[in-house]
């Protein structure tokens, strides 16, 4: 016969596991991974914060800020020597093209507020993304994702796909300086092959850039011709003009590109996140049912212990 002290210890250990005497069994030290105290080593602890790092982030930061930066960098001193041509040898009265040196102050003002954003933007986009990281690798542990979390990966989702569009103007925009440079610079060329061939003169070659609608059809002279456009295109404010405006072309390019790659990161971190909450969802469910499956457990033993 069991008496009711017995029944009652019974139910103490079966309520509470951790109260089962411990068996304690010999565990053999691992050699070059954990000290005797416990304590994780320098490799050890390297190898798990590398495990944390969002590459993949990391690689379109540093995509993002190289294009940003060519792109702003380039394209302000393209822009200088840019006005440096058209005062010298386009537009020698400075009424002609004030307009356009305002415009292009204007744009240089513009670049530097584009790379201080794009600046600041990286480096959250870079902290989003470790963030996520962290969440996806504790998915099953103790970490807790919220709707807020969520909620803001959202936004960068949609602000990155904005500023992506956007971009893509931005490249194509920059692709134009790029389309007139080369033009004067493939006359220039055929200027010199003619001379060379002693076919036609040069002097009935001319670059106009009235036509381009950068300045007013009245400017004076306008256009170049001739002698006079191959020492243009010899100087080097148009050399270097050229080549930065190309530079800058394939830094939005690269800007471009990696916005994309941001793109695809962020929506990708964002359904990870979403299956993080339902996952969490589900362990609570699953803790509360079990909670209540151990208190009616524990209520019916107790009703059979009085009733016994």
């Amino acid at each position: 016969v069991i008496t009711r002290p017995e029944m009652e210890i019974g139910r103490y250990h079966w309520m509470y596991r951790s109260s089962r005497p411990h068996r304690y069994h010999h565990v053999p030290a691992l050699r070059g991974s954990i000290s005797p105290l416990g304590i994780q080593g320098c490799f050890e602890c390297c190898i798990k914060c590398l495990g944390g790092v969002p590459y993949a982030s990391l690689v379109a930061t540093i995509l993002c800020f190289s294009g940003v930066a060519l792109f702003c960098g380039c394209g302000h001193v393209a822009l200088t020597g840019t006005v440096s041509i058209l005062e010298q040898h386009f537009s020698t009265n400075a009424s002609d093209h004030a307009l356009l040196s305002e415009v292009i102050q204007l744009m240089q003002y513009v670049i530097y507020g584009i790379a201080s954003f794009f600046f600041l933007y990286g480096i959250i986009l870079l902290a989003e993304g470790f963030y996520t990281t962290s969440a996806v690798k504790e998915l099953h542990g103790e970490f807790k994702t919220t709707a807020c979390g969520r909620c803001i990966s959202g936004m960068f989702v949609f602000l990155t796909y904005v500023l992506g569009v956007a971009w893509l103007g931005v490249f194509g925009f920059s692709a134009v300086p790029v389309f007139m440079f080369y033009n004067i610079w493939s006359t220039c060329e055929v200027i010199k092959s003619l001379q060379t061939n002693m076919t036609v003169p040069g002097d009935q070659i001319c670059v106009d850039i009235r036509q381009y609608g950068i300045i007013p059809w009245n400017a004076v002279p306008g256009r170049a011709c001739g002698p006079i456009l191959e020492n243009i295109c010899n100087t080097n404010e148009f050399y270097m003009s050229y080549h930065l405006f190309i530079v800058a072309c394939a830094g939005a390019g690269a800007t471009v590109i990696a916005l994309i790659h941001f793109l695809m990161i962020l929506s990708s971190n964002w359904a990870y996140l979403k299956d993080a909450s339902k996952m969490q969802a589900y362990q609570d469910i699953k803790a509360k049912e079990e909670q209540e499956l151990q208190d009616i457990q524990s209520r019916s033993k107790e009703q059979l212990n009085s009733y016994t």
